[in-house]
């Protein structure tokens, strides 16, 4: 049986199914996806888009619309291979973000704030042969890590990301940023599928990718 929910984000698929496999589509055609979370948790839409294919331009948006704290979200394997500790021992955060210390594009940046420097950070630390050495710390891409079982284990922006990579046949690295308002305060249901409908985005939920993994397709 496939989960058919009644609410707004019907628009982008009636189910979880569709909606999934229609942005795991717009992830390998280049484009972004909103993920919403729960109402009781963060309730806030993350704009994402893949490391594989993101741009100056894609992450331009990023910058103005959101909150400017731009994440990579790496598997675990991928940031023990880039030796990115946990930016702190004793996580006490509401909702455990995973963080670990930011970092840099050693070479090719200036001062890496501008777009096509946080891109060619994030193009350096997403390589696959990227090592240690080819990034400085601190910086100004904040690295997560995602637990191994994606969504399955914790269901969080971070892990939804990995997940829909994963999904989606790219490779496993999400770039990821916090929708607002203009006022500053934090993007709600109605402003992000009204920014989604605005720019070509598919919006779905943490929930879609978990009854996804679980009923459809998982990638493990």
């Amino acid at each position: 049986m496939i989960n058919t929910l009644t609410y707004p984000l019907e628009k982008f698929g009636l189910t979880s199914l569709e909606r999934v496999e229609n942005a795991l589509q717009h992830l390998q055609n280049g484009k972004g996806i909103l993920l919403t979370d729960d109402e009781n948790r963060e309730n806030e839409g993350d704009l994402i888009f893949s490391a594989q294919h993101m741009s100056v331009r894609d992450m331009a948006m990023m910058i103005r619309e959101c909150s400017g704290i731009v994440c990579l979200c790496l598997t675990n394997e991928k940031a023990d291979q880039l030796e990115l500790p946990y930016m702190v021992k004793e996580n006490t955060s509401s909702f455990q973000t995973p963080f670990t210390i930011t970092i840099e594009a050693k070479n090719g940046v200036t001062t890496g704030v501008s777009a096509a420097d946080r891109i060619t950070t994030i193009k350096s630390a997403s390589a696959i042969n990227a090592k240690a050495s080819d990034l400085a710390r601190p910086g100004h891409i904040f690295p997560l890590r995602s637990k191994n079982n994606g969504v399955l284990e914790r269901n969080g922006h971070t892990e939804g990301s990995v997940d829909l990579m994963k999904l989606a046949g790219l490779k496993p690295e999400a770039v990821l940023c916090e929708l607002m308002n203009e006022d500053g305060s934090m993007a709600k249901l109605d402003k992000i599928i009204s920014f989604a409908e605005q720019h070509d985005l598919v919006v779905l939920s943490i929930e879609d990718i978990i009854y996804y993994r679980k009923f459809v397709r998982d990638y493990m």
